[in-house]
Order: structure tokens, then C-alpha cells, then sequence
């Protein structure tokens, strides 16, 4: 096994400059929204926000936007202003100006520079090297600055490329399983629940309550002071916040405010993102907590119930959802042999969603370790299979 601060045997290093070429997207202004269109005659426009959050909210002419922005299959994308850094590749649509697609010359496999992008090294790189303060700009001259080590063997490119991608299936099938069993948990609660309306007469022992009785609510708080970004040995509490990625995941601390199954709903900005919540964690700002009073509804019952509400806020400048008003809103609750026959299906359910996603995490760390080593050529794909 070579050392990491030799170059292995056929294994040359260079900068990204010499092997990529860069295209950045359209422009979208006064000048160029001749180019937008609908989303029956366009095809997506792809924003930083919908490569990250996996939406589309926009839509362009084919015809009328330069074929370098257009994305095909194995296309790498590299986003450059605002959220620098963050990497892409198999999105349909057409690139927005503040990302590039990044074009390998025949000395590299593109499967292999997606994986390279992906490095946390060449994450923390951009992030030093894109220039302004109010928003972080990756000039085309600054990207090109990144160095890489790559095995001049294309085939070894695709092995090492491969290996990694072989992880990604895997979680991506676990994702997919967890979707799959969550849509059922909605289709059953949706046949049993959610025909009734406030007002419809209800089965016997049934009733609609307000959430201040079937539950205890509170809206979170201040980020901890004990903090850390990555989880670790004395920071290993989950941190959550309003945000959509990684459930509003926002860091880790020492010790939970929340210690009881419950449910997390985003109280500003994306108004109404509702999350499980079984583990241990503190809520910060912009949150609402609700955990159920489990002689009324179980806290299965009150996530997929909340799933398939209207959540609305109120204010002029800002949306945002207020303990006080909440609290006065109506659920449904079941006699408690219905709420238990629903509550133990459920049960089976998430325990299954629970282990997918703990093996989701344990491949993630493989992948993760993995990246740098194989990248590096520290360890290499012979190697590797032995």
C-alpha cells in the first residue's frame, strides 16, 4: 500500500485546469427571460436550491438556451455562487448561471471527477478560495486551482469510481424502501382517518379535541453553547432547526432538552415541514414541538395526522406558525382501540424505516472514509478487492 505523500505507481497529479473545461449556466434576467417557458412546452431549470432540495420551480425553452448548459446523463455539476461547493451529476434539465458543469477532457473519467468533487478537502478548498463577503463567488480561475491525483488508467478510474457509486445504490434502494413503507403508513391512516371533518358525525368514542389537549407544545430555543457541527464522542445529541435538508438536521450538543417521542413542525420560512422525532434532540428557533399525551393519540398517529394537514402562519412580512394559535387547532382523535390497532401497525412500520436508515448512515461512514483513501490512491482497487 503507497504511502499518501507518494504519488502511487501510474498515478500522475495536476490541476483540475488542465483536465476539465467549464460551462457555466444561463443567465436569467431582463435580458434572457425570453427563454423561460412552461412547464408543458420547457424543461427544468435547475437552481442551486432545486439541485439541493430536489424541486423544480421553473422552466426554460430548449431552443433557445446554449447547448453547453443543457445536462445529460453523467453530467457534473459544481455549484459557484452563494452555496459553493456542492456537487451534482444524472439531473435532467438545464443549468442555472450560478453553477458550472464541469467537462472532463479523454484523461478522465466522469463518474471518477464526480467522486473526486465530492472530497470534504476540495469542499473546504472552494469554500477559501471564492471571493466576496455578502455571497461567495468560485471564479472559473479559482476552480481551476484544485489540485488532483488520478491513476492514468481510465479503468482504474472507472473501478475506484464504481466502488463508491456501489455504496450510493444501496443507499438509494434503503431510500426508496423507507418512502415506499412511509406511503403505506399515509395510505392506511388516510382509508381510516381521513375522510372526517370537523363537523361529520364521528364513529362512537371518536371525537375531534384541540392540539393543546392531546399534546404538549412548545416552540425551541436558543442555540446550545455546547456546540459541534459533526457528531462526536461528547457531542452526540442532534441539534434541529427549520431547515428541509437532513430533516433541519443543524449540528450536535451534549445533553437533549426533548427526550420523549415527538414531532418537530417548521414554524418560518418553509411553514408546515413536519418530522419524527424518537431520539433524544434539541429544537432552536423556528421549530415547534408537539409531543402527544399518549392517553389520547400516539406519536405515529400525531406525525402522520400533522403530515396531512393544512399548515398555515400568519403575519404580513414574514409567515411564521406561533405556539399560542396552534394550540387551538382541531385534531381527530379515535376511541383507544382504534388508536391502538393503528398505533401497533405503525409501530412495525417505522421500526423497519428505523433500521433502513440506521444502515443508510452505517454506509454513508463506509463511503465517507472510503472517498479520500481510494481518491488518493492510498488505498488502491486491487487492493482493495483482496
Amino acid at each position: 500500500m503507497s504511502s499518501i505523500n507518494d504519488i502511487p505507481n501510474g498515478w500522475f497529479e495536476s490541476t483540475i485546469g488542465e483536465l476539465v473545461d467549464l460551462a457555466q449556466g444561463v443567465a436569467i434576467n431582463a435580458k434572457t427571460n425570453y427563454v423561460l417557458s412552461d412547464k408543458e412546452n420547457g424543461v427544468p431549470l435547475l437552481k442551486i436550491n432545486n439541485l439541493l432540495n430536489n424541486t423544480i420551480d421553473q422552466y426554460v425553452d430548449l431552443k433557445l438556451v446554449p447547448k453547453k448548459t443543457i445536462l445529460e446523463k453523467d453530467d457534473v455539476i459544481f455549484t459557484r455562487t452563494g452555496q459553493v461547493g456542492w456537487v451534482f451529476t444524472n439531473k435532467f434539465g438545464v443549468l442555472h448561471n450560478n453553477s458550472f458543469k464541469v467537462i472532463p477532457n479523454d484523461r478522465l473519467n466522469k463518474k471518477f471527477l464526480y467522486w473526486f468533487l465530492k472530497q470534504k478537502s476540495i469542499f473546504n478548498y472552494v469554500q477559501k478560495v471564492a471571493s466576496g463577503s455578502a455571497q461567495p463567488d468560485l471564479n472559473h480561475g479559482a476552480f481551476k486551482t484544485i489540485e488532483i491525483r488520478f491513476p492514468s488508467s481510465l479503468e482504474e478510474q472507472k473501478a475506484i469510481a464504481n466502488i463508491l457509486s456501489a455504496f450510493d445504490s444501496k443507499i438509494e434502494n434503503l431510500q426508496a424502501q423507507n418512502k415506499t413503507l412511509e406511503q403505506t403508513a399515509q395510505t392506511i391512516f388516510k382509508e381510516w382517518f381521513g375522510k372526517y371533518q370537523v363537523g361529520d358525525e364521528l364513529p362512537g368514542g371518536w371525537r375531534f379535541m384541540e392540539f393543546d389537549e392531546v399534546s404538549i407544545l412548545s416552540a425551541g430555543g436558543d442555540k446550545p453553547k455546547a456546540f459541534s457541527e459533526v457528531k462526536n464522542k461528547p457531542y452526540s445529541i442532534p441539534i434541529y432547526s427549520n431547515g428541509i435538508k437532513k430533516n433541519g438536521l443543524y449540528g450536535y450538543t451534549d445533553k437533549p432538552k426533548i427526550k420523549e417521542e415527538s414531532v418537530t413542525i417548521s414554524a418560518r420560512g418553509t411553514i408546515g415541514f413536519v418530522c419524527l422525532r424518537s431520539e433524544p434532540y434539541v429544537p432552536i428557533v423556528r421549530l415547534v414541538v408537539a409531543i402527544p399525551k399518549q392517553e389520547f393519540i400516539s406519536n405515529k398517529y400525531l406525525y402522520l395526522y400533522l403530515k396531512n394537514m393544512k399548515i398555515t402562519g400568519t403575519g404580513t412580512t414574514q409567515q411564521q406558525l406561533t405556539v399560542p394559535a396552534f394550540r387551538k387547532e382541531k385534531i381527530l382523535v379515535p376511541n383507544a382501540q382504534k388508536m391502538e390497532e393503528f398505533t401497533l401497525f405503525c409501530n412495525s412500520v417505522f421500526e423497519k424505516i428505523k433500521i433502513n436508515f440506521s444502515q443508510i448512515q452505517t454506509l454513508k461512514k463506509t463511503r465517507d472514509t472510503l472517498l479520500p483513501k481510494l481518491m488518493s490512491g492510498q488505498l488502491r482497487v486491487n487492493e482493495f478487492k483482496d
